[in-house]
């Protein structure tokens, strides 16, 4: 039996429409862990076929414990919840929190191996967006009785507007973005990614045991890249400011933006410089050539964003 959670979110809500899509694993061998109501409408034709739906609760181990049980796999969607992050926590108290606990939730369950979703950024990044996921994999790596598999998720596509100075492309008016730095980023979008994260899941756990590896599309665009985008569909030019890490803060806490995010983000942009995003890895090309499909394409995603 394999567990999947975060199902109604972005990323597990890709994977396992591409589940069931491809047939990949059958119904009855699926557990939906989710933080929703398991009675929701939406489930009920899944459970028709013999999926189990199950609800659990970061914050309740014993939640964690009875909605694994019985698995022998489990996939492990980071948790959501940034506001862990803020303030520097010391280990085990940031996002990782939920995550250790999850694992230990699925060690007493008799879970053997867990696919847990990482993010693909350098190995040893000071960036704070990845700390909780650095945490997490060096817990996997100290386990004695339970494999893992850390699989590093690519930049969403969808997510340019957060590293592009917040911008709304809804109504967005600057002629002038502001940012703490620039480099390449092997952007992929969220489908591509739940359908190669899906693949792998669905394999014998043996094939990736202990394993870390980054599933990233081969291209890559900067944030200079994307206000010529954006320019060329606002016919406005849309200029990028690099500007130091201080006056970043500044700029957006002036602007109203919520200063604990702005600090828990700022440091993403020294990542950027160091090219830590433009990852070189071609398991995730491997694994959509492998069935025939082509990465969508990042430009067209930004248009899409910005047409609405």
């Amino acid at each position: 039996m394999l567990a999947l959670t975060g199902c109604t979110g972005k990323l597990g809500g890709a994977v396992l429409r591409e589940i069931l899509d491809r047939s990949l694993v059958v119904p009855d061998s699926l557990v939906i862990c989710t933080s929703s109501d398991p009675n929701d409408a939406r489930w009920e034709s899944l459970k028709a076929k013999g999926t189990l739906v199950r609800q659990y609760n970061f914050d309740d181990l014993t939640s964690m414990v009875e909605a694994f049980s019985g698995c022998s796999k489990l996939l492990l969607v980071s948790s959501t919840d940034i506001s862990l992050d803020h303030n520097n926590p010391p280990f085990g108290q940031g996002r990782e929190r939920h995550h250790i606990d999850a694992i230990k939730g699925a060690q007493a369950a008799g879970v053997k191996h867990v696919y847990y979703t990482s993010l693909a950024f350098g190995a040893e990044s000071d960036a704070v967006v990845m700390r909780a996921h650095s945490r997490t994999e060096e817990f996997l790596k100290s386990l004695s009785e339970m494999t893992y598999t850390a699989i590093r998720e690519g930049v969403y596509e969808e997510s340019w507007p957060q590293y592009f100075g917040y911008y709304d492309p809804k109504g967005d008016e600057r002629k002038e973005i502001v940012v703490a730095g620039d480099g390449p980023i092997s952007w992929t979008s969220i489908a591509d990614l739940g359908l190669a994260t899906a693949l792998v899941v669905a394999e014998p756990s043996a094939k990736y045991v202990n394993q870390t590896f980054n599933l990233s599309a081969s291209t890559s665009a900067t944030l200079k890249d994307i206000a010529s985008i954006v320019s060329q569909v606002r016919n406005d030019e849309v200029k990028l400011k690099i500007v130091s890490p201080d006056d970043y803060r500044r700029f957006y806490t002036d602007n109203g933006k919520n200063s604990k995010h702005v600090e828990w983000w700022v440091s993403t942009y020294a990542a950027l410089e160091k090219k830590e995003c433009l990852i070189k890895d071609g398991t995730f090309e491997d694994l959509l050539s492998g069935i025939s499909v082509k990465p969508k394409a990042f430009e067209a995603t930004v248009r899409e964003v910005l047409s609405g």
